[in-house]
């Protein structure tokens, strides 16, 4: 599987419960941290309810 290095770019202020909570699940919350995930479809799902949050990068 692909990994995929997921960075946290936009403040989840003013964000609802449901967005807030999936950045946590993936493991972010403050701009500017980064995890490193594998890409399943769960993980894609999550990251398509927060795309405008986050930035993508395959690694």
């Amino acid at each position: 599987m692909t990994k995929l290095k997921i960075t946290q770019v936009r403040s989840q202020i003013g964000e609802t419960e449901r967005h807030r909570g999936t950045l946590r699940a993936l493991g972010l919350g403050r701009i500017g941290r980064s995890t490193e995930r594998e890409s399943s479809p769960e993980t894609l799902g999550m990251l398509r309810k927060v795309r405008h949050l986050v930035k993508v990068e395959e690694s």
